[in-house]
């Protein structure tokens, strides 16, 4: 088998659409009812799975998340105001940095998201806490607020503002997303240490980790990358709609069944965690019939791997 690069590039991976290319991709079929029922549904459900986790264990016993979450419960803390005024207000200009550098789909599902997460929060806030112990409290509500927070990354948004500030910086710094978070949330649980004694910033640091945990293991890591084969008989349509919708360059691989010895066209691309589920739904829109291969990426040298919106 031998690869042919395309001679457009991209912003993304080298590779692109041949000039020869030049069929208009189809329009995509408009997502039904179902689809938006259903993403709706989840992002209301990890939202209340993630408040039982802040209400139930963490904040009755002065334990704090990262990122905005954790800037909002000790402004609850000082202010008396609810949780749920002050993830809004904080998290409004890191939604907007989402919509401009990942894309609409992700930055509408963020707001409902952290909606959803004021409401259920200000529900469950005169429920009694579950635990007294904070040692309990940091595990469990760790373990918790983790599953919720690492579901809604799979739904395709977030609840934190410093998640998306960590995308963008590991796309233009030599840092992953994991190391501009832990950045970040050594200020923030540092300062929790100021206002709730040493004692809790640590049990808060545990949850953190515990949190964090979690999510890699709901999530397979944020920062990952995977490496995308597709064989297809529309690979035409499916080149130019990855590029124009996804922001990533193809490399076109000339092939023939094994069996049939029918030629086929394999579609070779690298995307991120946050860009697979889009990538799917593309595919199956062109080619319902393409076969789809996916494989994690440890590592990436070389290229213009550089992260672009999606639509």
């Amino acid at each position: 088998m031998t690869a042919e690069m395309g001679m457009m590039k991209t912003d993304g991976q080298t590779g692109g659409v041949p000039p020869a290319a030049t069929a208009k991709p189809k329009k995509s079929a408009p997502k039904g009812a179902a689809f938006y029922i259903k993403k709706g549904l989840w992002l209301i459900l990890d939202a209340l799975i993630t408040a039982a986790g802040l209400e139930l264990f963490l904040i009755p016993n002065n334990v704090i998340d990262g990122g905005v979450v954790g800037l909002s419960i000790m402004a609850q803390t000082i202010t008396g105001m609810g949780l749920g005024v002050f993830l809004v207000l904080f998290n409004i200009p890191f939604v907007y940095m989402g919509y401009k550098q990942i894309g609409k789909s992700f930055a509408l599902s963020t707001v409902f998201a952290i909606i959803m997460l004021s409401i259920w929060s200000g529900v469950l806030h005169h429920v009694p806490q579950v635990t007294t112990d904070p040692f309990l409290a940091a595990i469990f509500g760790g373990v918790v607020t983790g599953l919720g927070v690492g579901i809604v990354m799979r739904t395709g948004g977030c609840f934190d503002g410093t998640e998306i500030v960590a995308i963008i910086m590991d796309a233009r710094t030599q840092f992953s997303v994991g190391e501009v978070v832990m950045f970040i949330n050594l200020f923030i649980l540092s300062s929790a240490g100021l206002l709730y004694g040493w004692d809790k910033a640590m049990y808060s640091l545990f949850a953190y980790f515990v949190i964090a945990k979690m999510i890699d293991v709901v999530l397979k890591g944020l920062d990952e990358s995977y490496a995308v084969m597709i064989v297809t008989s529309e690979h035409e349509e499916m080149t130019i709609a990855l590029n124009e919708r996804l922001g990533r360059g193809v490399t076109l691989l000339h092939g023939a069944g094994g069996y049939t010895g029918e030629p086929k066209e394999i579609l070779y691309c690298v995307v991120t965690r946050l860009e697979l589920d889009k990538l799917k739904e593309i595919v199956l829109d062109k080619d319902e019939r393409a076969f789809v291969t996916i494989n994690a990426v440890h590592d990436i040298v070389g290229g213009r791997f550089k992260k672009k919106a999606i639509h």
